[in-house]
């Protein structure tokens, strides 16, 4: 049940490789738990700490998922959920580095001059194609709302 054992954290930190060619090792920061000292050091103390940041971080996260069909920032709100678990456990630091490399890179994509060109065509044809739907129906029907048309 813990997620990481005492054990197992000095594994990880030493089995952690070192920053890459213009990375600086700030930018990630080692895995493992993020709670204080004094309650790394009761194993009893840790378990009920990591349960703790689980409840609360489970909870967040159903938040998000109910939010997600009605309005309201849900992705926004899971993973904050999952910035909690990150805090404690492994595998949500792991889960939200590489969520945060996609978004990066979909971003980095988005910028590009051919993809935004792209972008821009499909919005004009998309909103040509609105206009002449409004088009079509104002002729047809007058300025007339779509639940007061008389058959």
């Amino acid at each position: 049940m813990n997620a990481e054992s005492d054990e197992r954290q000095g594994v990880t930190e030493s089995a952690a490789p070192g920053p890459a060619a213009g990375e600086s090792a700030s930018e990630e920061p080692a895995l493992g738990s993020r709670a204080p000292r004094f309650i790394q050091r009761s194993r009893a103390l840790h378990l009920s700490w990591q349960v703790g940041v689980f409840i609360v971080g489970l909870a967040v996260v159903v938040v998000g998922i109910i939010m997600l069909p009605l309005p309201g920032p849900g992705w926004l709100v899971i993973f904050a959920g999952m910035a909690i678990w990150a805090t404690e456990f492994v595998w949500a630091q792991l889960v939200l580095r590489w969520t945060k490399r996609k978004v990066t890179e979909a971003a980095q994509r988005a910028l590009d001059p051919r993809v935004r060109k792209r972008n821009l065509i499909l919005t004009t044809i998309a909103v040509v194609i609105c206009a002449a739907a409004v088009a079509v129906y104002v002729v047809k029907f007058g300025l007339v709302m779509p639940w007061k048309i008389k058959e």
